[in-house]
């Protein structure tokens, strides 16, 4: 059961469809944020979209825009046509 604002190591193995010792392990490596409550840990609901690949890093938006720049740069007069159709 999640409490608001977290969700449990066994529903986060749930949601990315591996044993909740994986996620676990991740855990204790520090790959995966989460909080100690006595013998449990919780992840952090905010992280969850990170963790599931839903959200992108600063990087990969950097990619992204520098490919888009260079699509425009070799084929802006052809976008341009396109868009007029």
């Amino acid at each position: 059961m999640a409490v608001s604002g977290f969700i449990s190591i066994q529903e986060l193995a749930n949601m990315l469809g591996i044993s909740r010792i994986a996620v676990y392990k991740r855990v204790k490596k520090g790959q995966i944020k989460a909080i100690r409550i006595g013998r449990s840990f919780a992840i952090p609901s905010k992280y969850i979209d990170s963790i599931l690949g839903r959200t992108l890093k600063d990087e990969q938006k950097k990619e992204i825009d520098a490919a888009v720049r260079k699509t425009v740069r070799e084929y802006g007069d052809t976008l341009k046509l396109l868009g007029n159709t």
